[in-house]
């Protein structure tokens, strides 16, 4: 689990003008006028290319302004964000949602033993998971398509962790995704990713937590390929609500 980082999203309306830019050139560098960016977002020509400004400086685009306009290219940030709305719209549309990431175990530095025994999270994990984690985390590092693809997580419900304030530092939120971890032919189920909401760490790694060691589990070992099978998943403490407040309706 990495510590927090500061940095602001764009707002949906860049995100809006993030997915014009795709449509025009897909993924790759493309030479986009503002004045027409503009017309495609309603938009005046001075507000695309605020948009645009506010995109280059999130990183989700690199641009090459030339004479008759610009050259720009929807970078791998700017592709996960595009991937998280379009996860949006499964969810909007279809029933079951699953998210399969790929990628090979790898051995880690040693931080998320500390993160995840800190009290204040420790306490979230017990009452919101159900568990308490095994003092550690199974690291995966993504194979090139799953990071593509990870940005759609963010269109998957999660278990929310909440920032809390430690002695000397502010620890940041962070969410945990529902995972079955499949290794070959053997599989465990009740596994999360943690993800904060703020990292400093690539989107190339995720990290794994679970009641047990996985590594043991699964009898694993450094680059042993697995797959991360993620899917919707709520707050244990909150269920009996939930449920009640269905039937009320119901």
């Amino acid at each position: 689990m990495a510590e927090a980082t500061s940095t602001a999203d764009p707002d949906p309306a860049a995100i809006a003008a993030l997915k014009h830019v795709g449509l025009v050139g897909g993924l790759t560098e493309t030479k986009v006028s503002c004045a027409a960016l503009g017309d495609r977002l309603d938009a005046s020509t001075q507000t695309a290319s605020r948009r645009l400004q506010t995109l280059e400086s999130a990183g989700y685009i690199e641009r090459d302004v030339v004479g008759d306009g610009q050259w720009v290219r929807v970078t791998d940030a700017g592709e996960a964000a595009l991937r998280a709305e379009y996860a949006d719209y499964r969810r909007l549309f279809e029933t079951e949602v699953e998210l399969v990431l790929r990628g090979a175990v790898t051995g880690g530095m040693g931080e998320g033993r500390h993160y995840i025994t800190l009290p204040g999270y420790a306490e979230q994990f017990r009452s919101r998971l159900g568990y308490e984690p095994f003092p550690g985390t199974l690291n995966v590092d993504l194979s090139e398509e799953s990071v593509r693809r990870r940005g759609e997580m963010a269109g998957i419900d999660a278990v929310p962790i909440d920032a809390w304030e430690g002695e000397d530092r502010t620890y940041g939120a962070a969410s945990c995704y529902g995972v079955t971890l499949v290794a070959g032919d053997e599989r465990y189920e009740e596994v999360h990713a943690i993800v904060p909401d703020r990292t400093h760490h690539d989107d190339d790694q995720l990290e794994l937590i679970a009641p047990e060691r996985l590594r043991d589990a699964l009898d694993l070992d450094d680059g042993d390929e697995v797959e991360v099978r993620v899917a919707a998943t709520s707050r244990v403490d909150t269920r009996d609500t939930e449920a009640e407040m269905e039937t009320e309706v119901a």
